[in-house]
């Protein structure tokens, strides 16, 4: 099997330079360049399956110990083997195995309401310390909004929320649903920001606890909350309805049954945004490692199989945005601050753990950069008059929500100072009681978003 994976190897490696030791103790090196990467293969069996399954080989190897980066990291050998071949256009008996992965998919990606909640278990119900070592203080677990290249996370995490407000067209009196709440940061934000009522669904025992649990800290449980609920069972209308990061767990089966909920849920002059990853290529299915680890369940769209779905349930779509990068260097930053606390990740749960996460981070970054997978923003109504013709608006509105969150902050931080045992929200110092005491603005004075709020 070595001389097998060697010839692999050999024809394949032509950008960059790849040393590996074999379980026989050969030594071979595989192209040519200043940068190396070289790896320990240290049985047969690991070396057999490298060439038999690759696509599910070579996490599982790295994680159990069997194939050992020896100089260079697992990102850079990732970004080493995806820079020389593209995974669709593996051949001999993997490409087999990609056509009967494909031909299961559906299977694979059954996602009833109790298999759903298992396989969102899976993953979102881990230990929340975990997620606490490389997150930003939001906890915001999908891809950020980088306006500028020198943009910190929390930064760019911020700039995302601000970017899906402003597309929705929110006012204080509107209901918003938030499809796949997470942690609750983008519902508490639209909230305490503009004042619109949120009701936010998650699968997530662990992210609706804590979502509820911020909810009341920042005293906003009577205009926000979340519930521990499947989408299908939600049964209300609300003007406005966005879903980050969730689609990805709905399979290509269920995309007809999503968009008719989301109909269903809409008022007709609703909008509605849907973020998600998405894939450049044509209908593929998700890769037996990320599938087996990580996202049991999930499912990467192309664009291909999400428009036809719209057209059936009527749903207009008003805009498109492609963030292709954004991902990317979100994965950088996450990456980057799990290494740093790599030994707290070990503490958690063990070794063979971090291995996983650190290759689910590294592969995750380089199918952005190299595999052609992207991020996709879809605006969504029943009519196409909901939203305004030109994308003009978004920037003005963007810069109208900035200057609301510096507004907040200023006057949270102004009553801090003058009240520093009492607990004050951004909510509280916009709406209600507070408002009446604030010197340092009036009403007149604060921008649009906060002056309709008062």
């Amino acid at each position: 099997m070595e001389l097998l994976l060697h010839s692999v190897l050999r024809r394949i490696i032509k950008i960059g330079e790849l040393h590996v030791v074999y379980a026989s103790g050969t030594k071979r090196a595989y192209g040519s360049a200043k940068s190396v990467v070289s790896i320990h293969i240290k049985t047969r069996a690991a070396e057999r399956s490298l060439f038999l399954n690759p696509e599910l080989a070579v996490g599982e190897t790295f994680m159990n110990g069997e194939l050992e980066v020896t100089q260079g990291s697992v990102y850079q050998l990732l970004e080493l083997l995806f820079k020389n071949t593209r995974v669709s256009d593996l051949g001999g008996w993997p490409g087999v195995l990609r056509k009967f992965n494909f031909a299961l998919r559906r299977v694979h990606q059954l996602n009833t309401l109790r298999k759903s909640r298992q396989n969102v278990s899976h993953h979102y119900d881990l230990n929340g310390d975990l997620y606490r070592l490389f997150l930003d203080e939001d906890s915001q677990y999908s891809c950020a909004y980088f306006e500028h290249p020198a943009a910190s996370l929390e930064e760019a995490q911020l700039a995302k929320k601000r970017h899906l407000a402003a597309k929705l067209q929110l006012s204080p009196d509107h209901r918003v649903l938030d499809i796949g709440s997470g942690w609750g940061g983008l519902g508490l934000y639209i909230n305490s920001v503009i004042g619109s009522d949120v009701t936010g669904v998650t699968l997530s025992e662990e992210q609706h606890a804590v979502s509820n649990a911020r909810a009341a800290d920042t005293k906003s449980a009577d205009n926000v909350r979340f519930l521990l609920t499947d989408y299908r069972e939600v049964d209300e209308s609300f003007d406005r309805i966005v879903s980050i990061g969730m689609f990805e767990h709905v399979g290509v089966g269920h995309f007809d049954e999503f968009f008719a909920k989301a109909r269903r849920l809409l008022k007709p002059e609703g909008v509605f945004v849907l973020h998600s990853i998405g894939q450049f290529e044509g209908p593929s299915h998700t890769n037996p490692w990320i599938q087996k680890y990580i996202f049991p369940g999930g499912y990467i769209p192309s664009l291909s199989e999400v428009f036809p779905a719209l057209e059936r349930q009527g749903l207009v779509v008003c805009d498109v945005e492609i963030l292709r990068l954004h991902y990317a260097d979100t994965l950088k930053a996450w990456r980057q601050r799990f290494l740093q606390r790599r030994e707290d990740a070990v503490r958690i749960y063990d070794e063979r753990f971090a291995r996983m996460w650190e290759f689910y981070l590294a592969a995750s970054e380089t199918a952005f950069r190299h595999q052609g997978l992207m991020v996709f923003q879809l605006q969504l109504s029943l009519d196409q008059t909901a939203v305004p013709l030109t994308r003009d608006y978004l920037v003005k509105a963007e810069r109208e929500l900035m200057q609301a969150e510096t507004e907040i902050a200023l006057l949270k931080d102004s009553r801090v100072r003058l009240q520093p045992r009492e607990s004050i929200s951004p909510i509280s110092l916009v709406r209600g009681s507070h408002t009446e005491k604030l010197d340092s603005a009036s009403s007149s004075e604060l921008c649009p978003v906060l002056r309709g709020r008062l």
